[in-house]
């Protein structure tokens, strides 16, 4: 018998001894001696039964608790497969079999994302920051795994200029890529504490978010994103790089912004961003805190040879604060001169889909006109130096329009109302943008330019939407105590069809909300999607659900 300790002691701190190899370490019984209690109480005859012998020695683990697969960013044609947390036989197989298709093939043969190198960033380059993140991932091995559950060690290494200011006014915070992110704000008034209380039922911060999803539907709130990814793409031939790796037309004018995919040689969604043109060889590129690695060397990686242009990661340069929400327009009209709330086609309106500079508090800011909660709303991308100011000032000027501070989930509770995808669950490697129900973002309806992975989409585009075999749609059900997470079983006729790949709950319409594919070999027409009656099994027990193809609340961008 054996197991894995809650205070694992770390080894070969000062590097591993000369000469060590097929070796074991000195016993530690004391160290062992609570599993053993534990296992006795288990298998009480092992209270009679003499130890023979002990086998103790040293194990790989990584910071959390996946092996390691993939092309080391920073040196083409090196490969990396290790770190395999004990269970090195039991994945060995297939991941020395994924490994050698990756070499051979120059991408993954399919989504291995928990286990992707790229999924590591700049704190996983500090050894005593993946010792001590490590060393507790190990300690949870066996452990409970429970939803939204945070990381406690190594917490305040990269923090916005906010951080402390947030803090104080209730924030509580997660942990991506070692950057803290407001996931809520506690309100003391409501007696609320900022912290995470672990459990499968409705959680403690269910009635604050709810608080803030609202308000992002009928005010405005403002949330700190500073720690998304930035990659700035500049050169001559920058268009002609970009149009080639990404799948929707980026060839927009200036001041444009284009939301697009980036494709592996399968038509899969390898990358999933936002892209703005800022002037004729420039281009900004915004994609997720956890994805900075990986997106970097996709595109840095299918850049075609002999292109001037340069890429270059330029996440610590900008802020980010997004404001949201109806009042948003006047909010930004009352700081800047650009109104985004008229619709009179005046030079300063802001129109969906743009960037502008603006000036606030002095600072010059990268107004983008996206919003993943849905309805009207900015993200601000301002100079470090200056985000303190402009956060004061916005707050300032919003107590008048009702603005509030808000949080990751918050944004995700709304953008499952609108049915936003999020990449990494409902879209990835393995899925195509018609699949997902992106195929409006992709250029072959407009053109004939090839990009990566257009070859892959020609057959499904020719066959139609009626001949996918899978399709992501949304799911919602009566019963409001029902709390999903993503991966319950999704049933249609009685029949499994396939499971949900993110839930929550939408505070707005005030229900469970998932997002899943339904499965067909035969094809998933709309009338085979519609026609069937649904279940979700969640925990054992099924809940009848209904079915929609369109996002559950449609917005106003204006």
């Amino acid at each position: 018998m054996g197991g894995y300790e809650s205070n694992p002691i770390p080894w070969a701190v000062n590097g591993v001894p000369d000469n060590f190899s097929f070796t074991l370490l000195d016993n530690n019984l004391p160290h062992f001696e609570p599993m053993l209690e534990l296992a006795m109480g288990r298998v009480p005859a092992l209270e009679q039964t003499g130890i023979k012998q002990m086998i103790n020695g040293p194990e790989s683990f990584t910071p959390d608790g996946n092996f390691i697969l993939g092309e080391a960013p920073e040196l083409a044609n090196f490969f990396v497969g290790a770190g395999f947390n004990a269970f090195g036989i039991a994945s060995g197989g297939g991941a020395g079999m994924a490994l050698a298709e990756w070499v051979f093939n120059g991408e993954p043969p399919y989504d291995l994302w928990p286990v992707d190198l790229h999924r590591f960033g700049a704190p996983h380059a500090d050894t005593s920051w993946v010792r001590e993140r490590t060393l507790e991932a190990y300690s949870r091995h066996y452990s409970i795994a429970w939803p939204q559950e945070e990381n406690q060690s190594v917490r305040e290494t990269r923090v916005s200029p906010l951080y402390t200011l947030l803090k104080s006014q209730g924030a509580c915070f997660g942990e991506k890529l070692g950057w803290e992110r407001p996931n809520w704000f506690a309100s003391s008034g409501e007696g609320e504490k900022a912290q995470d209380i672990p459990t499968f039922e409705q959680p403690n911060w269910h009635t604050a978010v709810a608080r803030e999803h609202l308000s992002a539907r009928h005010a405005a709130v403002l949330i700190d994103q500073t720690s998304f990814a930035k990659f700035l793409l500049t050169g001559t031939d920058a268009t002609k790089a970009l149009g080639w790796i990404a799948a929707n037309d980026i060839d927009c004018v200036v001041g444009g912004v284009v939301y697009t995919q980036l494709l592996n040689s399968r038509g899969g969604i390898e990358a999933d961003v936002t892209v703005c043109r800022l002037d004729e060889n420039s281009f900004y590129i915004v994609t997720g805190t956890g994805f900075v690695t990986h997106d970097f060397h996709w595109i840095k990686a299918n850049i075609p040879a002999g292109l001037n242009c340069h890429l270059v990661d330029v996440t610590s340069s900008y802020s980010v604060l997004s404001l949201m929400g109806p009042n948003a327009p006047a909010i930004l009209a009352s700081v800047t001169s650009l109104s985004g709330a008229s619709s009179d086609g005046g030079e300063n309106e802001v129109a969906s889909a743009t960037v502008r500079t603006v000036t606030i508090e002095g600072a010059s800011i990268r107004a983008i006109r996206v919003s993943y909660l849905g309805g009207p709303g900015w993200e601000l991308h301002i100079p470090v130096e200056s985000t303190l100011a402009v956060y004061k000032k916005l707050m300032s000027v919003g107590k008048d329009f009702d603005l509030i501070n808000a949080g990751y989930r918050c944004i995700e509770s709304c953008r499952l109302e609108m049915f936003y995808r999020a990449w990494g669950s409902d879209i990835g490697p393995d899925y195509t943008p018609f699949e997902a129900g992106l195929g409006w973002a992709v250029k072959m309806y407009k053109s004939d330019q090839p990009f990566l992975g257009r070859d892959a989409l020609l057959p499904q585009l020719d066959a139609g939407v009626d001949s996918l075999k899978r399709r992501l749609v949304c799911f919602t059900t009566s019963d409001k105590s029902v709390r999903l997470l993503g991966r319950e079983t999704i049933y249609r006729n009685d029949q499994r069809v396939g499971w949900l790949s993110s839930g929550g709950y939408g505070h707005y319409l005030d229900t469970p909300i998932g997002i899943g594919y339904v499965r067909n070999r035969d094809g998933v027409s709309d009338d085979y999607l519609q026609s069937g009656t649904y279940q979700l099994d969640v925990a054992g027990k099924r809940y009848d659900c209904e079915l929609s193809l369109k996002p559950l609340l449609k917005l106003p961008v204006h």
